[in-house]
This record gives C-alpha cells, sequence and structure tokens, in this order.
C-alpha cells in the first residue's frame, strides 16, 4: 500500500498544525515552514492536545512518534517530502504565490494539497510548472481527529494523483473522498453554509440565542447526522417503504417559506455584536484550549461508540477508525524477545473524564475494560487479530475474576501488565495488573481463562500453528516467574450461614 514516507507542512496554524499532529502521531517525519513567531508554541500546543485525544481514542500501538522539524525557508521544508500540505491563508493570491514557490522546489513526483475551504485547484494550479500533482486536499478542524478529507482536482490534475492521495490518507487513518466536479467550497461547506446562513436569521430575528441553536444541533438531527449522514437518516425516515415514499410525502415541504436560504442576512456591527455577546456567555467561561479538550473527548467518546456498531464492524466514522486500527495493529512490532523476569506491559491509558462515576474516582467497570483492552493486545501481539476471526477461530473468556485494591482518578496515567500462567495454548491462563504510572502503584489485580475456539462449531479446539509459535516463547519465559500471590483467589470474604 502506498504511503506518505515524508511529509511538508506549510503553515502551522489551527489546521496546519492538525495536519502535522495528525502525520507525526501516524510516524511520519515531518518539515515545517511557518514565519509566525510563535509557530513553535502554537504547533506545540496542537500536538500535545492530539497526543491527549488518541490516548483516549485507541489502544492499537501508534508507531514511533515522526520528527518535527521547523526549516528556515519553505525550500528547506519541501526538500525530500513526498507529501506536501499548504495550509496558509484563505487568500488566492498568497495561496497561488506558496504552491508556486512549493511546485519549483519539491520533487516533481511529490503530492502537493491546498487545505483552502473553497479555493479551486484550477486557480490554484494556474502557475504551477507540474500541475498534475496539485489538488485540494480539505480536512475538518481538529485534523488529528476528524477523518474526512474533500480531494478535487483541478482541470490540470491527474486522476492517477488524487487515487494515489487517497490510498496513502488511508494509512494516517484518514478517508479521502474524490469530488467529481470543482464547485465553488466543495461539498461539506456548502452544506454548512446553508446551516450557517439559516441560524444567522433565526439569530437575527430573535427566534433563539446561540445556545439555544446548538442545543437543537446537539441534542437532535446532530447525533444522526453523526453516524448516518443525511440521506441515510431521511432513508429510515420513510419507515418500511423507503426513499420514494419519504419523498412523496415530504418532498411538497420545499415549497413551503421554511427558510431564508434565497436571502443574505446582513451581518452589520448589530448582528456581530449580538452574535458575539451571547456566544461569550454561552462558552466564554471558557478558554479556547479547554474548549478544545472538551470537544476532543466528546469525539473520542463518539467515534468509540461508532467503532463498535454493527456487531463490531463499525459504522460510519466509527469503521474508518477500526480499519485504521487493523492498520495500525499489523505495522507495530510485534514481541520477539520476552523477558524471563518481568511481565508483559500490554497496555498504557490516561483516565478521562467519562471514566469518573460520581464519587469522582474511576468507576469499576473500566477497571475491566483496562484489562479486556490489554488482552485484546496481548492476542493480537499472538496473531489472533480480525483476519484471523474472520479465518473462523477465536478466545473466549469462560472465567474471570477482578480485585479493586485503590483508586484511580481523573488523568491518572496507567499501565497493566501481564502474566501468563502454565497453560497449552488451547487454554490460556493470564494474571494481569493495574498500576498508576506516577508511583506504579497496583490498583487492581485480574485472573482469567481464555479457551481457544473455532467459531464455526462453537466448541474448543488448539489454536493455529501460527498462534502458538508466539504464544510458546511467552509461556516458557513466565514459567521462571514466580506465581503471584493472589492466583487463585475468590470473594475472600465467606458468606455467613443461615
Amino acid at each position: 500500500m502506498a504511503q506518505i514516507k515524508k511529509a511538508a507542512s506549510i503553515g502551522g496554524g489551527v489546521i496546519g498544525g492538525g495536519w502535522i499532529a495528525r502525520f507525526i502521531l501516524a510516524g511520519i517525519d515531518v518539515n515545517v515552514y511557518d514565519p509566525h513567531p510563535e509557530a513553535k508554541r502554537l504547533v506545540g500546543e496542537v500536538i500535545a492536545n492530539a497526543e491527549y485525544a488518541y490516548s483516549l481514542l485507541t489502544n492499537a500501538p501508534l508507531p514511533k512518534r515522526g520528527a518535527l522539524i521547523f526549516c528556515a525557508s519553505l525550500e528547506e521544508a519541501v526538500k525530500g517530502a513526498d507529501w506536501i500540505q499548504e495550509s496558509v491563508p484563505e487568500r488566492l493570491d498568497l495561496k497561488r504565490s506558496v504552491i508556486t514557490q512549493i511546485d519549483l522546489a519539491a520533487d516533481p513526483e511529490a503530492l502537493i494539497g491546498s487545505s483552502t475551504s473553497g479555493l479551486m485547484a484550477t486557480d490554484l494550479q494556474k502557475d504551477m510548472k507540474h500541475p498534475e500533482r496539485m489538488f485540494v486536499a480539505h480536512p475538518f478542524n481538529p485534523v488529528y481527529l476528524l477523518p474526512l478529507v474533500e480531494l478535487v482536482g483541478g482541470i490540470q490534475t491527474k486522476r492517477a494523483a488524487l487515487e494515489d492521495a487517497k490510498a496513502r490518507l488511508a494509512t494516517i487513518g484518514m478517508t479521502g473522498l474524490l469530488i467529481n466536479k470543482e464547485i465553488d467550497a466543495f461539498v461539506a461547506d456548502r452544506l454548512m453554509e446553508a446551516l450557517w446562513r439559516e441560524a444567522l436569521w433565526l439569530i437575527k430575528d430573535d427566534i433563539c440565542d446561540t445556545e439555544t441553536l446548538d442545543n437543537v444541533i446537539r441534542y437532535s438531527f446532530g447525533l444522526r447526522w453523526a453516524q448516518m449522514g443525511l440521506f441515510e437518516t431521511y432513508r429510515v425516515a420513510g419507515g418500511e417503504a423507503g426513499m420514494r415514499d419519504y419523498l412523496s410525502k415530504y418532498g411538497p415541504c420545499l415549497e413551503w417559506p421554511w427558510t431564508k436560504l434565497t436571502n443574505v442576512v446582513d451581518l452589520n456591527p448589530e448582528l456581530v455584536e449580538k452574535i458575539a455577546s451571547q456566544s461569550d456567555a454561552q462558552s466564554g467561561q471558557r478558554g479556547i484550549r479547554d474548549l478544545e479538550r472538551i470537544r476532543d473527548q466528546n469525539l473520542v467518546g463518539i467515534l468509540q461508540a461508532l467503532k463498535v456498531g454493527d456487531e463490531g464492524r463499525g459504522w460510519g466514522a466509527g469503521k474508518l477508525l477500526a480499519d485504521f486500527e487493523t492498520h495500525l495493529w499489523k505495522i507495530a512490532p510485534k514481541v520477539d524477545n520476552v523477558s524471563r523476569d518481568q511481565a508483559l506491559r500490554l497496555l498504557d491509558v490516561k483516565v478521562p473524564a467519562a471514566w469518573i462515576d460520581y464519587n469522582g474516582h474511576m468507576t469499576e467497570y473500566r477497571y475491566t475494560q483496562c484489562f479486556a483492552d490489554a488482552t485484546d493486545v496481548l492476542l493480537q501481539q499472538c496473531g489472533v487479530d480480525m483476519d484471523y476471526v474472520k479465518g473462523g477461530h477465536s478466545y473466549y473468556t469462560v472465567e474471570s475474576h477482578v480485585r479493586l485494591l485503590a483508586e484511580a482518578k481523573l488523568g491518572d496515567a496507567l499501565y497493566v501488565k501481564a502474566q501468563l500462567l502454565p497453560s497449552d495454548g488451547k487454554k490460556i491462563h493470564c494474571f494481569m495488573s493495574l498500576h498508576r504510572a506516577s508511583d506504579n502503584e497496583v490498583l487492581s489485580t485480574y485472573e482469567s481463562v481464555m479457551l481457544h475456539v473455532s467459531l464455526k462449531g462453537k466448541r474448543s479446539v488448539p489454536p493455529q500453528p501460527a498462534i502458538m509459535e508466539k504464544l510458546k516463547p511467552i509461556l516458557e519465559a513466565h514459567a521462571a516467574l514466580p506465581m503471584p500471590e493472589a492466583v487463585g483467589r475468590s470473594i475472600g470474604e465467606k458468606p455467613a450461614r443461615a
């Protein structure tokens, strides 16, 4: 599969910084050119938010973080890069000038994407010597979490360049959607603009304030759109009769005066002040970085929920996350040399707000989730991945026991270690411990037995030879470790006799 080997980011603002974070967390070295005096600080803050979000988003092992290099010139930044992302301010003259400079300095085979949200590639590539490899690559904020990139070629762009871009984006967890024709603002921004225009009228006419309008979106159709989009949502609304019946019933509504989209609101100083003051009342008590972290935590929760939709196959953006994790597992280093004097460290997590209960501590079932996620990591490292499961085999947990020993709190960094106890591979007997990273205190322990099963026959069978080949050295190494004191524990308090 085509991959991005080295990237260059020209511009390090909100969007450029998001691209940089997406690249380096996918293990790609990035050269950056941005003459802003505080570019390093601003990019660093975006990367810090991205790293925190990824620590909540996935337990799949990320590759070694790519190198981040700030360059003194555009020419230096694009040297050796095979993907160059332009993210300078949205002015045609500026973007065209920058892209022309990139074109002259870059490798002729390098792909050049513009983060423009509305300018056309045909206009941007006008002065290029190699326009065939330049296209619009329009992402969405935050770039490091939202997976969509609109790919729009200009009149001189080769279709092969767009297909190549789409394939490379998949390896960093993004999906490139090819737009068939150039059009002002492409697809997504045109839809958002329509909603934005109607929203401005609703505020101007005092129908509601900004907070009410945001609540309308996030408590209703926003939730539906997050997983099904517009047309699929309406198809469901049509019931058994489907989309044709829906259109026949509700199509006439389009002739009713329900919107002012044909009228443009006068965004005069009074309306600007009205919207700004309502927005201050709604959100002004929080700083921008706080709002970004809250946004990221919410997006992570939605993505993870969608990842387990459709019986674990994923739905919408969640399927893209599941596919990206599968890719990460395939490229992750495998455990080849297992130490004979320590257990396997399988999982590192940070406690997010969603894991905290009414007492301010990590809720009980999240301890078990940590162990379940660590078990998935162990199985992945032994070759029991989605391809193996699709082939008709897996491991089922048939018995487990958890001890809760100490509290975990919001923001705590935790890790799980695992020791395999004597077993034959058809059965895996495992003992795990959950630790707080700051002092290595054991917060919880978990003992489990898993059986290898044939999914078709619904019975226990020996694992495939390739699995045993990876399990055997771990079992042999761990046989030399002392038996954990809590192995074999059941509920400590004996029940009272009647």
